[in-house]
């Protein structure tokens, strides 16, 4: 099914929870509201005709300017050999969405990565935590205003560059 036939069938779905679509892109994605995303991934991944079964990655992406955080999830079905980008915007002040987890199993372990990076909080994970950084760590460090701190627990932070 190609990209533009699997929004088709979004739309007439789930129309009101579809933004926008980009047929063109490197990747062709659909934009959708962040508060349908469950139910949207849930009728991607349940629907037979389109049987996206494979989460293959999920990220964040930090619009300083714009003032929204991007999540992006990639979906791929082994049983159809096609593939959609899904993308989904939160508030930077408040950066809130439902878990995917309940729909693929993988979203787990991606969705603590941007809780942990990216600070978006996912309601209903089973075990939202910090991954990659220690528990107390401030801040989040792939906002584009995030400032790295002189020191951490008495240990700099501060290092040569190795560009020079």
């Amino acid at each position: 099914m190609s990209p533009t036939e699997i929004h088709q069938r979004l739309q007439d779905q789930h129309g009101d929870a579809i933004t926008a679509f980009e047929a063109d892109a490197l990747d062709p994605f659909v934009l959708i509201k962040s508060d349908s995303i469950v139910e949207v991934c849930r009728f991607l991944h349940d629907d037979p005709d389109l049987a996206f079964d494979c989460l293959t990655n999920m990220s964040g992406v930090d619009f300083l300017k714009e003032d929204y955080i991007q999540v992006v999830l990639h979906l791929y079905s082994y049983t159809h050999r096609h593939a959609i980008v899904v993308k989904a915007n939160v508030s930077r002040e408040e950066p809130s969405m439902p878990s995917v987890e309940a729909v693929w199993k993988a979203a787990n372990w991606l969705e603590r990565e941007i809780y942990d990076l990216l600070g978006v909080v996912f309601t209903g994970h089973s075990d939202l935590r910090r991954l990659l950084m220690p528990e107390d760590w401030v801040g989040h460090p792939l906002r584009k205003d995030f400032v790295e701190p002189e020191e951490y627990h008495g240990i700099s932070t501060r290092r040569e560059s190795l560009l020079k």
